[in-house]
């Protein structure tokens, strides 16, 4: 019995080893900072909470920080990564862009966000104070957006929307997972279900992801038939507050041309015209490009700054119309 007893404590101390030993090995080897899934891992422990309003799902914590992807991430009182300690005067031309983690600039530093890069040019050309607030946060889809913007935006009373569209903002909105002590501290979990999910998809298949971005545009599809009802509740909101309003289509940048998703963008063109609201897409802006040049990594197709800089470049006449009709 004591020798039982014993060999049961000796495989228990040596699992116990096993496990710190990895997990030791995930923090200083596999940990390099640019990990795509520990990383996403770390802006969800460190810079998101659960929402009091459940159509809203999650949100940033006020006044976090984090280092994501190899760049500083700052999230400001509002909980917006967002800088207003650059002295922006009160009458200053509002934009509030609403989105995702494009929007919030996902490995890219905060003043080489679309949003930073606007609110720069668009000031010096403009000759007056012009604030780009940058609202994305990671993970949202446009219906979230919408109830962010009902909830906190409409209160900033802006001069001008973008509702910054991509590709998976067709998505459903989750529900928030319970959390437990252990996915909050062990990297060696995040990269065990990371290589699980692979090796899965390796052996069983799995959804191609050009059909899955595709069937999210079906027309009995939940989630898209969700999203036509936000974009138009926006517009609606903004038509009533006299706020001119305008759909950004991003493009998916693991293929550029052809462009794999034509019929998608032409269905979201189609519902801004029906609400009388201006459609754009950025997609001209980067084509021509190799695509993997745009992303954070490589396995990474986030825009990078690259991407960031040829998007606000594009955008800058567009927006700084919309701003100025008068000009």
């Amino acid at each position: 019995m004591r020798s039982v007893l014993s060999s049961i404590v000796l495989i228990a101390a040596s699992f116990a080893i096993a496990v710190g030993l990895f997990e030791f090995a995930c923090r200083t080897i596999v940990d390099t900072g640019m990990h795509y899934h520990l990383e996403m891992w770390k802006y969800a422990v460190s810079v998101k909470e659960v929402a009091d309003d459940p159509t809203i799902g999650h949100r940033h914590k006020p006044s976090s920080m984090a280092r994501l992807m190899g760049v500083d991430v700052s999230i400001n009182a509002d909980g917006l990564r967002d800088d207003s300690r650059n002295g922006r005067s009160a009458d200053a031309t509002k934009i509030l862009m609403l989105g995702d983690s494009i929007t919030f600039g996902w490995g890219v530093p905060q003043n080489e966000t679309v949003s930073q890069r606007l609110e720069s040019s668009l000031s010096q050309g403009m000759g007056r104070a012009v604030s780009v607030i940058n609202s994305g946060v990671g993970n949202y889809n446009t219906s979230m957006e919408v109830a962010w913007f009902e909830q906190y935006g409409l209160a900033m009373k802006p001069d001008l929307v973008v509702l910054n569209v991509f590709i998976n903002d067709a998505e459903e909105t989750p529900t928030p997972a319970v959390v437990h002590w252990y996915d909050t501290i062990l990297y060696s979990r995040v990269i065990l279900f990371g290589a699980f999910d692979t090796v899965r998809r390796l052996i069983f298949g799995g959804h191609d992801w050009k059909d899955y971005y595709t069937n999210l545009y079906l027309p009995d599809a939940a989630g898209w038939q969700v999203m036509q009802w936000s974009i138009s509740n926006l517009a609606e909101m903004c038509r009533a507050n006299n706020i001119p309003l305008i759909v950004v289509d991003y493009p998916e940048l693991r293929e550029l041309e052809p462009y794999p998703f034509d019929e998608v963008s032409e269905k979201v063109s189609a519902l801004a015209a029906d609400l009388n609201v201006e459609y754009v897409s950025v997609l001209p802006a980067v084509q021509g490009q190799n695509p993997s040049d745009l992303w954070v990594t490589v396995p990474d197709p986030h825009p990078n700054s690259y991407a960031n800089k040829l998007f606000a470049e594009f955008l800058e006449p567009i927006i700084g119309l919309a701003a100025n009709p008068t000009n």
